[in-house]
């Protein structure tokens, strides 16, 4: 009988141990750049109103808790040639962006990539200690069918896909296989989108909430509250970025906590904490 209450107790202490490891996460959307000329919500969203624009920003986010500091995304250098398309102002390196919160490069633990667009994934080089996370089927496709004849390097960027095949040989890379896989406790990603040929969504357990960091896979507010596709061009298929936008509905309580990728809605929508940052609680 003392044996099998000892057995029950400690039962309990793994699961209070588990709860308090998915319950204590803050997040912060980091705003690190601007869209320096009007961008119609048109190229992003389908069936948009034509002649409407929308903020566009671009944005990092970070997630502090359970003794780690996650990224979800890592944004990118200025130097990178495809920043000149988009004019881009306001600009502050990503890894000054941590700064504000009192965290070094080599703080970041884990950068938990939601796809390898050049605005996403060219930033990882500044953080020189963290675990990268990654859909295999994205990657496979990034380092490789990308470049092929026939295949869709669109966003792509030749030294990031080095950099990526570097991480791989130095064994920080971390290849996720699919859908509904819990990377870290409380941290699950999500799949289906296909913004890039396998890109993945965060979601987040923090208190009482769930938060679903959905990056491209929600470019704005407008694809999520109109359920609207990327267009075609934005992604490979149009119907299962619908269905993912409908999914994301039912994994938060609230629909204000699906965080688009790049609105600049974001950051009157949630308390600010420090210039460019908000607490999405």
């Amino acid at each position: 009988m003392k044996k099998s209450v000892l057995i029950l107790l400690l039962s309990f202490g793994i699961l209070g141990v588990s709860f308090c490891q998915t319950a204590n996460y803050e997040i912060y959307a980091l705003r690190f750049a601007d869209v320096g000329q009007a961008f119609p919500l048109s190229a992003l969203a389908m069936d948009a109103p034509a002649g409407e624009n929308v903020n566009a920003v671009f944005s990092i986010w970070l997630i502090k808790g359970n003794g780690k500091n996650i990224l979800v995304d890592a944004g990118f250098l200025n130097d990178i040639p495809e920043a000149k398309d988009f004019s881009v102002v306001r600009y502050i390196r990503p890894d000054s962006a941590i700064i504000r919160f009192g965290l070094q490069p080599a703080d970041i633990s884990d950068i938990i990539l939601t796809h390898p667009h050049w605005d996403h994934i060219d930033g990882v080089s500044l953080f020189p200690n963290a675990q990268v996370w990654m859909q295999k089927d994205d990657y496979n496709y990034f380092v490789g069918s990308a470049w092929q004849k026939g295949g869709n390097k669109g966003g792509f960027n030749e030294r990031d896909v080095r950099m990526m095949l570097d991480l791989n040989l130095g064994g920080r890379l971390h290849l996720v296989d699919g859908d509904s896989k819990e990377l870290l406790p409380g941290i699950t990603v999500y799949t289906g989108s296909r913004h890039t040929y396998n890109s993945e969504y965060v979601l987040v357990k923090t208190g009482n909430n769930k938060v679903v960091l959905a990056s491209d896979n929600a470019y704005t507010y407008y694809n999520i509250d109109h359920l609207k596709s990327a267009p075609p061009n934005s992604t490979f298929d149009t119907a299962g970025y619908v269905k993912q936008l409908q999914r994301m509905k039912t994994l938060v309580s609230d629909p204000k906590y699906i965080i688009p990728g790049h609105d600049a809605a974001v950051f009157t929508r949630f308390p600010t904490v420090k210039e460019g940052v908000v607490r999405i609680r």
